[in-house]
């Protein structure tokens, strides 16, 4: 090897002191691009868009009398017996869970831990701590029926339509 050679390897060759600098200029740059990226998440807005609380649950004539329909995407039951129309919460009041309307039984059943409710939300059994809410229902000008999931009115209080 010639002496030019050996004096290109030379400065081609990064010292040990080198080789540290650009190692903790290197982690400082990545450190900052970090923080940097976690402020802007800070920063930012967080916004949930949730759905509207009042729900349209259709005709009422589509609703035979004494029947219990459960509307999964909204939460709710639009029950329709003699004295009228009524909507409850279909969410245990135990953990939250979806409850199902069971038929045969004749009770409102949450899977997840047991808790039955009759027809009209009354806590039956279970370790469900009240009954189901009722919710506020009216009919709109086009002769739907509405529900709003936000407001709770006390049970008894039947839409006649």
């Amino acid at each position: 090897m010639s002496a030019e050679a050996k004096v290109d390897a030379a400065e081609q060759e990064v010292s040990r002191r080198e080789f540290f600098r650009k190692i903790g200029i290197g982690s400082l740059g990545v450190a900052a691009a970090g923080t940097l990226s976690f402020t802007y998440r800070y920063l930012s807005p967080n916004v949930l868009y949730e759905a509207s609380p009042i729900v349209n649950a259709g005709k009422a004539e589509s609703y035979p009398v004494d029947s219990v329909t459960l509307d999964a995407t909204s939460g709710i039951y639009l029950v329709h017996v003699q004295e009228g129309f009524f909507a409850l919460n279909a969410i245990c009041t135990h953990l939250g869970c979806l409850t199902a309307w069971k038929a045969d039984l004749g009770v409102i059943a949450c899977p997840c831990h047991g808790s039955r409710f009759s027809r009209e939300g009354q806590k039956l059994a279970g370790p469900a701590p009240k009954s189901l809410p009722w919710l506020k229902t009216w009919v709109n000008d086009n002769g739907e029926v509405m529900v709003d999931r936000a407001t709770t009115i006390p049970p008894m209080q039947y839409l006649r339509v």
